[in-house]
C-alpha cells in the first residue's frame, strides 16, 4: 500500500500492454468508506431523522403524518397525528438571523389557514371547522377568545394566509414581505429596496437573454478549443513579443522619468519642502528603474533560453486540437462531471440534513420547545460525512482526469488511427472502472489529506479575523499558502500519475515515481509547457468571457427600460467563465498527457528501424528541427520500448 515498498525495479514502458488491476488494497479501502457513507444515510433513515426533516415536527416532538411515541418529560408528546400533515408556525417571522432558522413554536395541523384570520373568534372558528388546533395542544379551541396564555400559546395576529411547500410539508405565508429582514442577512450589499427591485426586474426580464448568453459562451468554448491548434502559432509568438517590449518600454519609462526627475532636483526655484519630496521621488524612481532592469533581463534569459521550448508549447497545441477532432466525445467530459458532482452534492447535502434532526430529543429550558440534538459519538458522523465530500468529490475529479489520460494514451500510442476504437472515450471509462479504481482512490485520498487541514485552517483563521495578534494571522496565513501550494503540486504530480498508469497498468506509486522522473528529465520543457501554454489558455477564457460580455451588452441595449445591467452581465460573466474554464482545463489535461507520452516517446524510441516513433507529424517535425539544428538529445538508457498490440489487446471487452 505504501510508495516505498514497491519491488518493481527498472523496466521498459508498455503502453496499453498487459492490463492488471491496480491498488487493490486502496480500492477495498474506499469501499469500506462508501459503505460507511450509506450506513450514515441508512442510520439517519431509521432513527427518524428522515421522516422528520421531511414531514416536518412539532415543538413537543411528535414527528407531523404519523403516530409518535410518548417521550419521557415531555407532557404533550407521544400524540397520534397522522392525519396532521403540515407544519404550522405561530410566528413564522420569528427568524434567528444568526443560525437562519424559525424559533417560533411550531405544531402539526391537518390543513394551513388559506384566508387572513385576524382575531381568536377566527382561530376557534378554524380549528372547530378543520380539525386543526392553532394554539397549544393543551387548550381548548373554545378556550382561545378569553384564555390567559394566548399571547404565547397562540399564533400572533392577524395570522396571514399560507400554503404548503411542496414536499417538505410547512405552512408558509403566501405574502413573504416578512422575510424581508432575512433575505436582507443574505444581500447585505442592498440598502434601498427599489434598486433589488429593479435588479430582480431586470433579470427576469432579461432572462431569456442570459440563457442565450450562457449557451453562446458554451459555443464559443467549443470552437476554441478546435481552433486554438491553428490560431497557436500566432498566438504565442504575439504575446511573447507584447510581454518583451511591454518590459522593455516600461524600463525605458522608467529610467527616462529618473533622469528628468534628477535633472528637476536642481531647480532653485523649488522650497525646501518641495525639494526633500523631489529627493525621495528620484530615489523611489531610481529603485523602481532598477528592479524593472533586473525582471526585463531576466526575462529575456529566460525566453532566450526556452525560445526553443515554446515550439514543443506550440506542436502540443496542434495536436491537442487533433485530439479533440478524433475524440469529439472528450468535449463531453466536463457534462457528465459536473452531473456525477451535483448528484453526488444533492445527496450529501440531503443526508447533512437528516443529520441534522437525527440525535435525541432534549427539551430547551428557556423557550420549552424540544430539540433534537446528537449525542457526542454521533456527533463523529458529521466529521465522517464531511471526510467523505472532499474524498469522494477528488474521486470524481480523477476518475475524469484517468479517463481522459486513458483516451490520449490510447490515441497517442495507436500507429495507424483508423484502429483507434470506436469509442475511444467510453473504452477508456471501462478501462478505468475494471482495472484502476484503486489507484483513483489512493490520489484523491492525498489530495485529501491535504485540503482537510488547509480547510481547517482557513475556516479558524476566518473564525479569529479581528481577535488574534499580527504575528498569528501572518503564521496561519503563510500556513494556508503552503498547504494550498503543496495541494496543487500533488494535484499536478497525480494526473501524470494516472497517465503513467493509463499507459503502463501500474499502481499509484510506481506511476507516480516513474511521472516524476520523466518531468525532472524534461524540467526546461515542463516549465515553458506550463508557463506558455497556461497563459495562452488563460487568454482563450478570457476572450470567451469578453465576447460573450460584448454580445450581452449589445443584447440588453435593447431594453433599455431596464437600467441595472449589473446582474444580467455578472451572471453571463460568471458563468462564462466557469464554462471557459471547465472545457479548457480539459484542454489542459490533454496537453499534460500528450507531453507525458512525447517524453517518453523520445526518451525509448530514436527513429530507427525497430525504435519508430508514435508521435504525430507535428511533433515529429519539431524532433527533426530540434536535431538539424543539434539542440535535440536523445534522453534515457536506450532501452527498447515494447511495440503496440494491436486493437484487440485494448479494447476492453
Amino acid at each position: 500500500m505504501g510508495c516505498c515498498n514497491s519491488s518493481e525495479g527498472k523496466r521498459d514502458w508498455k503502453p496499453l500492454e498487459e492490463r492488471s488491476c491496480t491498488d487493490i488494497p486502496w480500492l477495498i479501502i474506499f469501499t469500506v468508506f462508501c459503505i460507511g457513507m450509506a450506513c450514515i444515510c441508512g442510520f439517519s433513515i431509521a432513527t427518524g431523522a428522515a421522516s422528520r426533516l421531511i414531514s416536518g415536527y412539532d415543538s413537543y416532538g411528535n414527528t407531523c403524518g404519523q403516530k409518535n411515541t410518548k417521550i419521557e418529560g415531555i407532557e404533550l408528546s407521544g400524540r397520534d397525528q397522522t392525519d396532521n400533515k403540515y407544519v404550522f408556525f405561530l410566528d413564522p417571522c420569528k427568524i434567528d438571523l444568526i443560525n437562519r432558522k424559525i424559533k417560533s413554536m411550531a405544531l402539526c395541523v391537518s390543513q394551513c389557514p388559506k384566508t387572513e384570520l385576524t382575531t381568536y373568534n377566527d382561530l376557534k372558528r378554524f380549528a372547530l371547522e378543520n380539525g386543526s388546533q392553532l394554539c397549544s395542544y393543551d387548550i381548548s379551541p373554545t378556550r382561545y377568545p378569553g384564555h390567559s396564555e394566548r399571547a404565547t400559546k397562540c399564533p400572533k395576529l392577524p395570522v396571514p394566509p399560507s400554503k404548503s411547500v411542496p414536499v417538505f410539508h410547512r405552512c408558509i405565508p403566501v405574502d413573504i414581505g416578512c422575510f424581508v429582514e432575512f433575505a436582507q442577512a443574505f444581500v447585505t450589499f442592498v440598502s434601498d429596496n427599489s434598486v433589488l427591485h429593479r435588479v430582480i426586474a431586470g433579470v427576469m426580464a432579461s432572462k431569456e437573454i442570459i440563457m442565450g448568453l450562457c449557451l453562446l459562451a458554451l459555443v464559443l468554448s467549443v470552437i476554441l478549443m478546435v481552433v486554438i491548434r491553428y490560431i497557436s502559432l500566432v498566438l504565442v509568438w504575439i504575446l511573447t513579443a507584447l510581454v518583451v517590449l511591454g518590459s522593455i518600454g516600461g524600463t525605458g519609462v522608467l529610467w527616462w522619468l529618473y533622469v528628468d526627475h534628477r535633472n528637476a532636483l536642481n531647480d532653485k526655484t523649488k522650497s525646501v519642502l518641495g525639494k526633500e519630496v523631489a529627493s525621495d521621488n528620484v530615489q523611489a524612481l531610481l529603485v523602481y528603474a532598477i528592479g524593472a532592469t533586473v525582471f526585463t533581463v531576466i526575462l529575456l534569459l529566460l525566453l532566450f533560453f526556452l525560445r526553443k521550448r515554446v515550439a514543443l508549447t506550440i506542436a502540443l497545441f496542434h495536436v491537442a486540437g487533433k485530439v479533440f477532432i478524433h475524440l469529439p466525445l472528450l468535449a463531453l467530459q466536463p457534462f457528465w462531471t459536473f452531473l456525477s458532482l451535483m448528484l453526488f452534492w444533492v445527496y450529501w447535502i440531503a443526508v447533512l440534513l437528516f443529520l441534522g434532526t437525527a440525535g435525541s430529543p432534549v427539551k430547551n429550558n428557556s423557550t420549552g420547545l424540544v430539540e433534537y440534538k446528537m449525542k457526542e459519538p454521533l456527533q463523529y458522523m458529521v466529521w465522517y460525512h464531511a471526510v467523505g465530500l472532499i474524498w469522494i468529490s477528488e474521486f470524481i475529479l480523477a476518475f475524469q482526469q484517468m479517463t481522459i489520460a486513458g483516451a490520449v494514451v490510447t490515441y497517442y500510442f495507436t500507429r495507424n488511427k483508423s484502429q483507434l476504437p470506436a469509442t475511444p472515450i467510453l473504452s477508456s471509462m471501462v478501462r478505468a472502472l475494471r482495472y484502476h479504481l484503486g489507484t483513483i482512490a489512493k490520489g484523491a485520498f492525498i489530495i485529501t489529506l491535504v485540503k482537510i487541514p488547509r480547510l481547517i485552517l482557513t475556516y479558524v483563521h476566518s473564525q479569529l479575523k479581528g481577535k488574534e495578534n499580527a504575528c498569528a494571522r501572518c503564521m496561519l496565513k503563510a500556513c494556508v499558502c503552503c498547504l494550498w501550494c503543496l495541494e496543487k503540486c500533488l494535484a499536478y504530480l497525480n494526473q501524470n500519475a494516472y497517465t503513467a498508469t493509463a499507459i503502463n497498468s501500474t499502481s499509484f506509486c510506481t506511476s507516480a515515481r516513474d511521472a516524476f522522473v520523466i518531468l525532472v528529465e524534461n524540467a526546461l520543457r515542463v516549465a515553458a509547457i506550463n508557463t506558455v501554454g497556461d497563459f495562452v489558455l488563460f487568454l482563450g477564457k478570457v476572450l470567451v468571457v469578453s465576447c460573450t460580455a460584448f454580445a450581452g451588452i449589445l443584447a440588453l441595449n435593447y431594453q433599455r427600460d431596464y437600467t441595472v445591467w449589473v446582474l444580467p452581465l455578472l451572471i453571463v460573466c460568471v458563468f462564462s467563465f466557469l464554462v471557459a474554464h471547465c472545457f479548457l482545463s480539459v484542454f489542459e489535461i490533454v496537453v499534460d498527457v500528450l507531453f507525458l507520452c512525447f517524453a517518453v516517446d523520445t526518451k525509448y524510441n530514436d527513429g530507427s528501424p525497430g525504435r519508430e516513433y508514435y508521435m504525430d507529424k507535428a511533433l515529429m517535425e519539431f524532433v527533426e528541427n530540434s536535431k538539424k539544428m543539434g539542440q535535440y538529445k536523445p534522453e534515457g538508457d536506450a532501452r527498447e520500448m515494447k511495440s503496440m498490440v494491436s486493437r484487440k489487446s485494448f479494447v476492453v471487452r
